[in-house]
């Protein structure tokens, strides 16, 4: 390939992969039900060198996919065939730290918690926490504007970026802030999936540790009466920062793979309380009453940093626990109007005994955000495509509930074709006039996030008017 020759001219020594073996290494992110081999994997230690790099790919026409440590799961950073991965892993460094403005700069291979671990020290947290926060990076938290369990009070990653510095699809380089007059341009790009340019340098708000924290965890015989507490305690007028639901088979999961301790129940809730001190005392007292008053049989709450953590540890396991029941499991991601949860619960069981195979449901339960993992077994013929179909009609039962198609996971190339469901032919050229502004060479991350008919079929799937719009409130909304 004769890009290979230009591109290690252009990078340090040993920074262009090649050997087919190491290759694989780039082959999926963690959505591993699509993979694709690059025709070359980069190492970049600076933005200098990324501009070189795009350049020299859009000068061959060759494509090119920005990674990250390949957590995602909706196959946003899937390679492209014969195309160029951009691996950020090297640029790792943190570049500033301001205290007295409460921000930090970091390059896009820093991982999530490594900033909170650089401030902690002096009182200051970052508050997203997506459950892989240990390894995922912030260039790909940028690109999934991702979540976690505290996005409930604090919201997701693009509550929390303050400026960017990106490559351009065409090797240029701009500026965006938060303070910028005139369109969200620094909003458009959080979240666009690596489709519009690759953020180098990502300065980050940073927030003052609270003076108390105090974690409840509560034991019921059902995911209803755990979303009623839900409920209750949103009406209440209580913002506690987090509230995690747990299945009974994601909670046998749980516990086999990390043992937190948790009893064994229908459903858990967690119910996270942070703020002044006196507040969140009383707002605990209200939280307890009103788990009681659901039907909760057991309540704990932490008594120090090590329980805390313990409750914590169990559900950011959840994902990967599960391979203690299934080898195999189809990670799902959609939102659903709070009140509607224990109907699309209900629905989801239907669904179960509809394809036969089992689904373990855990969730943030504050916004509605649904993490079903549907269960199967590769081995076994049909099964892989009958666990997709199934996760297919959850997503479905999600948008039939007034929801959306994803929370924090992204769309990648998993939910491209389910895109016309949520969206109209309109919406979705809209979408792609931003998209072309940004890459009209069409170079950058191509084939995520849109359906194409090499994806979807000749045919995409139809139109369905969301409830808002068939209620007619879509308009005065």
């Amino acid at each position: 390939m004769e890009l290979a020759g230009e591109l290690r001219r252009l990078l340090p020594a040993g920074a262009v992969i090649e050997e087919p073996e190491q290759l694989r290494t780039y082959e999926c992110d963690g959505l591993t039900g699509h993979r694709m081999i690059p025709a070359l994997v980069v190492l970049p230690e600076t933005t200098g060198q990324v501009q070189a790099v795009v350049r020299a790919c859009q000068a061959a026409r060759v494509p090119f996919v920005a990674r990250g440590a390949g957590t995602g799961l909706s196959g946003g950073a899937l390679p492209v065939a014969d195309g160029v991965v951009i691996a950020l892993t090297r640029m790792n460094r943190i570049l500033e730290v301001d205290l007295e403005g409460a921000r930090i700069v970091v390059q896009p291979g820093v991982t999530n918690l490594q900033v909170t671990e650089t401030v902690i020290g002096d009182g200051f947290y970052y508050a997203p926490d997506p459950s892989s926060q240990q390894v995922c990076t912030i260039g790909g938290n940028v690109a999934e504007n991702s979540g976690g369990a505290h996005c409930l009070k604090y919201g997701f990653t693009v509550n929390h970026v303050l400026g960017l510095l990106v490559v351009l699809p065409d090797g240029g380089t701009v500026r965006l802030s938060a303070d910028t007059p005139g369109p969200d341009l620094l909003g458009v790009f959080v979240g666009s999936e690596g489709t519009l340019g690759i953020a180098t340098e990502i300065t980050l708000r940073l927030l003052r540790r609270p003076e108390a924290v105090r974690t409840v965890l509560a034991a019921f015989d059902s995911t209803d009466a755990a979303g009623a507490t839900v409920s209750g305690i949103v009406s209440a007028g209580i913002l506690a920062s987090a509230m995690e639901i747990m299945d009974r088979l994601t909670i046998e999961a749980a516990e086999a793979a990390v043992h937190p301790g948790y009893p064994a129940a229908g459903a858990l809730l967690l119910v996270e309380l942070d703020g002044p001190a006196l507040q969140v005392e009383e707002d605990l007292a209200a939280v307890e009453a009103i788990c009681r008053g659901c039907g909760a049989w057991e309540i704990r709450t932490a008594a120090d940093d090590h329980e805390r953590a313990l409750l914590w540890k169990g559900r950011k396991s959840a994902f990967a626990a599960m391979g203690r029941v299934s080898s195999d499991y189809y990670v799902q991601d959609g939102v659903v109007p709070r009140t509607k949860l224990p109907e699309v619960l209900r629905r989801i069981a239907e669904l179960e005994a509809e394809f036969g195979l089992r689904v373990g449901n855990v969730f943030h339960a504050g916004d509605g955000n649904l993490h079903p993992l549907v269960l199967y077994d590769s081995r076994v013929d049909g099964e892989p495509e009958r666990a997709r179909a199934l996760a297919e009609a959850i997503l479905e039962a999600c948008i039939d509930a007034g929801g959306s198609l994803t929370g924090e996971h992204g769309i990648g190339v998993d939910k491209a074709c389910s895109m016309p469901l949520l969206f109209g032919a309109d919406d979705l050229e809209a979408m792609q006039r931003v998209r072309r502004a940004f890459d009209p060479s069409g170079l950058c991350n191509p084939g995520k996030v849109f359906p194409t008919p090499r994806l979807c079929g000749e045919v995409p799937g139809p139109y369905r008017a969301h409830p808002l719009e068939k209620a007619g409130l879509a308009e005065r909304l």
